[in-house]
């Protein structure tokens, strides 16, 4: 509130003020300090700093904050030990309290039990009494008998009830006053408590007084650093804000373009089916009726012939023949009208989704355009990130060189002032760089060079997970050996003749069997489009996994288990790698994983180009451990020293100050006993003070 509070004050010193003698420009300045109350307690309530509102007018000095600070912080301290202190007795009374209705409660129950035994006691009491009356009236011995055990029953049983009521009594009493020894421990506990806590307040307001005058110090050492540091923090939280909303934006528009392309899809297919399906139904229509009138064209070619070889036969049936053509002739008719219904039915479906494959057509347009323009926008801000990023590194490699330089200025000045030893500057290699760091890529090998490597015996091993694909790579990856690669590629070269030419063929013929093999190797390669190393060791580990998935599936039938037999017809040297009949296959599918891998950085060519940052930790911890933990120890030991020495210092001077205190009330004792001793008053006593410290000191 005390950031509130100067904004009001500097807004009344600057506008209209209270004290002025013009009615309006008071109520202005009552309305200014109401909208300024307002505006307060709504920046209180989303959680902004009060004292936000005059950082644009006017920036407090950091040195009166801290000591308001500690005022505040002395007075709390201050506050909150004798609220330490008071909650003793504060803790007492509610004990107190606490005891008194227990008390009360209890001895409401014991007046309601001595109520009730006193009610229960008469009626018994009367009841014997009433006995003892009756039992005058019997004559027989057994019966009275009986009556007298029967009276003296209860009457033990009253005199039991009495005596169980006086030892609740007497417990309850001896519970009493274990319990005042209890309290009386308590208090002194509590007076012990009191105590202690006093001392420890004081205790502890003199360290705080003394860490406060020091924080101060402290604080206007550091106030022009932290003014310099200022602009930077709030220009760092500008870019990293703005960094957000971009990639938030970025990402909100990249799911709606993956939306809509996933609808788009959808809607694609769905109009393809339902495009297929009412095609497949027409043209069966279609096939239908030209069936039809096939058969009706046979039909009337056969009775015309019919009626042409009978002619001279029939001529009396003439009238009968005319009304059966007659009627071939509409039904001909009819079906041919049918016919032309279903193809102009058909050329308006056709027209239809021919239209509807327009609008489609120009949508995908539209969306390819759209999906450019984003492309253009991520390389823009993909530049302008590694700008951004670029000018951060620099930012804080400056800083960072400049806390080294100090942390090592700082250790050769403990090293030759404190400790007189000599002092060796450490090896700065970092110092040099200027900007990120730059990884260059590894080199590859061609596919051609590692298969001649590899056929010849010259090649070595490597890890079977790739450096493109270490991230997809198994836990549990084993070397590839020489062999297991050769073995692979002639394997290869065995069963891929299809994708060699006959000429070439005709032409390694009476080549050696190496010389061979590379050159059918190189072309399976182009075929294949294999072009570097990691391609054919990607192929090698592919084939080795379809192996063994090959071996964990069970086999189908028995027809596959006979197939698999097959092996004499093959080289059996890699039938323990892959089997030469699934070679077609896992060529197949390794293509295809090939050719999904490859599209991958053409779908991700418009986004920000990856950096390697793999040496930057590095970097950055060579900067942080400049000192190494041998000096940090030492630097710690030399503080432990120095702070022993300042407690012996401090103590040095706490007996100094009680030695002054000595000296000056022993001079005011002697200056006091030497005018007891002078004074007038002496010579009027028979005994005088004099001749009494004369004897004592006899």
């Amino acid at each position: 509130m005390s950031g509130v509070s100067a904004a009001m004050e500097g807004e009344e010193t600057s506008g209209p003020s209270l004290d002025s003698e013009d009615q309006q420009e008071r109520i202005r300045a009552r309305r200014q300090r109401i909208a300024a109350r307002i505006e307060a307690k709504r920046r209180e309530a989303l959680g902004e700093d009060p004292g936000a509102i005059m950082e644009r007018k006017e920036t407090p000095r950091r040195s009166y904050k801290q000591m308001d600070d500690s005022r505040q912080r002395l007075n709390k301290l201050v506050d909150d030990g004798t609220q330490l202190v008071t909650n003793i007795q504060v803790a007492a009374d509610g004990r107190e309290r606490h005891r008194r209705a227990e008390e009360e409660e209890l001895r409401r129950l014991r007046v309601e039990t001595i109520d009730n035994e006193a009610r229960s006691s008469s009626e018994k009491f009367d009841e014997i009494t009433k006995k003892w009356l009756l039992s005058g009236e019997r004559r027989i011995p057994q019966e009275l008998w009986s009556v007298l055990n029967t009276q003296q029953q209860q009457c033990g049983q009253l005199i039991e009830d009495k005596n169980h009521l006086i030892g609740a009594l007497q417990q309850e009493l001896k519970r009493k006053d274990d319990q005042y020894v209890k309290d009386l421990k308590k208090q002194s506990e509590d007076i012990n408590l009191l105590i202690e806590r006093m001392e420890e307040q004081v205790r502890s307001l003199s360290k705080t007084y003394r860490q406060e005058l020091l924080q101060i110090e402290k604080t206007f050492e550091q106030e022009r650093r932290e003014l310099l540091n200022k602009d930077q923090k709030k220009w760092e939280q500008s870019v990293q804000r703005r960094r957000d909303m971009e990639l938030e934006s970025l990402m909100n528009r990249m799911r709606r373009v993956e939306e809509y392309e996933q609808q788009l899809n959808q809607l694609r297919v769905q109009d393809g089916e339902e495009y297929n399906i009412i095609k497949i139904k027409l043209e069966t229509d279609v096939q239908i009726l030209q069936q039809q009138l096939q058969q009706m064209k046979a039909t009337y070619q056969l009775n015309q012939e019919k009626l042409e070889y009978n002619y001279q036969v029939l001529k009396k049936r003439d009238e009968e023949n005319t009304i059966t053509k007659s009627q071939q002739k509409r039904k001909i008719t009819r079906l041919q009208d049918v016919l032309n219904n279903l193809k102009i039915k058909l050329e308006k479906q056709i027209k239809q989704y021919r239209e509807e494959n327009q609008a489609l057509s120009d949508d995908l347009k539209r969306i390819a355009e759209q999906y450019k323009e984003l492309q253009k926008k991520l390389r823009h801000f993909a530049a302008v990130d590694a700008k951004k990023f670029h000018d951060i590194w620099v930012m804080n490699e400056e800083e960072m060189k400049q806390l080294v330089q100090k942390a090592l200025e700082v250790d050769r000045i403990i090293h030759e002032q404190q400790l007189g030893l000599p002092w060796k500057a450490p090896d700065l290699w970092f110092m040099d760089n200027i900007g990120p760091l730059v990884v260059k890529p590894k080199e590859q090998k061609s596919a051609g060079a590692l298969a001649q490597e590899v056929i010849r015996g010259s090649g070595g091993s490597r890890n079977m997970a790739t450096p493109d694909d270490q991230e997809h790579s198994d836990p549990s990856s084993r070397l590839l050996s020489l062999g297991t690669v050769k073995q692979i590629l002639e394997v290869l070269c065995d069963e891929s003749g299809f994708l060699i030419e006959k000429k070439l063929e005709q032409l390694l013929s009476p080549l050696e069997k190496d010389e061979r093999s590379l050159i059918q190797l190189d072309a399976i390669f182009g075929a294949l489009h294999i072009e570097v190393e990691d391609d054919v060791y990607r192929l090698v580990e592919f084939f080795l996994k379809h192996k063994q998935q090959q071996q964990e599936r069970p086999p189908q039938d028995e027809e596959e288990s006979e197939g698999s037999d097959d092996a004499h017809l093959h080289p059996p040297h890699s039938t323990d790698l892959i089997h030469p009949n699934d070679v077609l296959g896992a060529l197949r599918a390794f293509t295809m994983e090939l050719h999904h891998h490859r599209e991958k950085p053409h779908l991700r060519q418009s986004g920000p180009e990856e950096r390697d940052s793999s040496e930057d930790a590095t970097y950055w911890k060579a900067a942080a451990q400049v000192i190494p933990q041998s000096r940090l120890t030492v630097w710690e030991a030399l503080e432990s020293a120095m702070e022993k020495y300042y407690d012996v210092l401090t103590g040095r001077s706490q007996l100094i100050t009680e030695t002054l205190s000595l000296r000056q009330q022993n001079t005011e004792l002697r200056m006091m006993l030497h005018q007891y001793l002078n004074s007038q008053i002496n010579a009027e006593l028979e005994i005088p003070p004099t001749r009494t410290l004369q004897v004592d000191t006899a």
